[in-house]
């Protein structure tokens, strides 16, 4: 325990001290020579029991007690007074104070009240921890019960009721994760962020669906707080992910069956195709992108492919692709092939079928149809009209 000695005679002080660390040296003992000493030792100090004086210059130690317990109802109190001041100590044990203790102080007497109170504090202790356990638990259980529910899957007779019945009306707000990698770290830090602004904006919880997707359903003080929530959740959230992220939500919801399609609904809607994302990597992972793009346009690739490589949800490349270069993967691929096909035109005399396969047409039909609907003419009639048809620009319809 930590023991709190608060006295302003130096002389009780140091006898208690000396008595307590005999008798009890696992125990540490603070001292505070006034009651203002003892409030900073209290702020600082995680103290389990408080012995002070009565009477003494500025607050008594009444005033201490009633000062702190409001701020620190935990903590155990033990009155010392004079004979002559017996009646603060019966009036300190009414405000709550564990007992009193009269000058002068008996050892044996200070002794046994330590002994009492050591097993307090620790019974007490034992009682908090399992307190915490069952609140946890309670807590896991009706995350799990809700993840399960909102997952469409079976709750096996057990009544969801009793988990949400302090939500009589609520919002959903999901938040999807984009990662191929250990979204462990990335799924604390958006458990906990959403925790804490709905608990600002109202009350809820957040249930974890599976390791990339959170589900928060909050009761908001003001229903007009919904957009101001999501769009603390993105600011904040752009700030600590390193990763691709989504966030959904829903409109007021008065009944727990509606839960699972709103939550089919928020992962098949619109919203859905669009990602956040985190400028640094993003623009890193278009610019590998694009050098590999130029180095095997004449292969075989596709968008997925090439979301592969760079480690990206392949709907969330395309957006920040076109985000990034201003054009759609498939118009910059069908552009960069074209330009080089008009290339060997122009400066080759190979064959159109063996242009057509350079650049990535293995099908020699095929890339006559895509080079005339770009560039408004056949690849033999721009190769016969040579270099004028230099300056020529390619359409911009994305096709291939």
């Amino acid at each position: 325990m930590n023991i709190l000695v608060v006295d302003d005679e130096e002389v009780i002080r140091s006898g208690i001290e000396r008595t307590i660390s005999r008798q009890f040296p696992a125990h540490r003992v603070l001292l505070a020579a006034n009651p203002e000493e003892a409030v900073e030792l209290l702020r600082a100090k995680a103290v389990d029991l408080v012995l002070t004086d009565v009477l003494m210059p500025g607050m008594t130690g009444l005033e201490l007690m009633a000062f702190s317990r409001r701020r620190q109802p935990q903590v155990k109190w033990v009155v010392i007074s004079a004979y002559s001041e017996f009646s603060y100590a019966q009036e300190a044990v009414r405000l709550g104070a564990r007992d009193y203790l009269l000058k002068p102080i008996g050892k044996d007497s200070l002794i046994r009240l330590i002994e009492e109170l050591e097993r307090e504090v620790a019974e007490e202790s034992e009682r908090n921890k399992e307190a915490d356990l069952t609140k946890r638990n309670l807590r896991f259980l009706r995350e799990g019960v809700f993840a399960r529910w909102a997952s469409g899957l079976d709750l096996g007779g057990i009544d969801l009721a009793p988990f949400t019945e302090n939500h009589p009306y609520f919002n959903l707000v999901m938040v999807r994760l984009e990662s191929d990698a250990d979204t462990r770290l990335e799924h604390f830090i958006v458990e906990n962020v959403l925790t804490e602004l709905m608990e600002t904006a109202g009350k809820g919880f957040v249930a974890s669906i599976d390791v990339r997707s959170l589900l928060g359903l909050v009761t908001l003080r003001e229903e007009a707080g919904l957009g101001l929530l999501v769009d603390k959740l993105r600011t904040h959230l752009k700030r600590y992910l390193k990763t691709p992220f989504q966030v959904l939500s829903s409109g007021r919801i008065e009944h727990l069956t509606a839960v699972p399609e709103e939550v089919r609904r928020m992962r098949n809607s619109p919203a859905a195709q669009v990602y956040d994302h985190y400028a640094s990597g993003g623009e890193k992972a278009i610019e590998v992108a694009v050098q590999y793009i130029h180095s095997h346009f004449g292969a075989e690739i596709s968008l997925e492919k090439v979301a592969s490589i760079v480690y990206l949800n392949p709907v969330y490349f395309s957006q920040l692709f076109k985000q990034k270069t201003g054009t759609g993967f498939k118009e910059y691929v069908t552009h960069l092939r074209l330009s080089r096909a008009m290339e060997l035109l122009r400066d080759s005399e190979l064959k159109i079928g063996d242009i057509a396969e350079r650049v990535g047409y293995p099908d020699v039909r095929h890339f006559s149809q895509v080079f005339r609907k770009k560039a408004g003419c056949t690849p033999s009639e721009y190769r016969q009209e040579g270099a004028g048809q230099e300056g020529r620009e390619l359409r911009n319809s994305e096709t291939e």
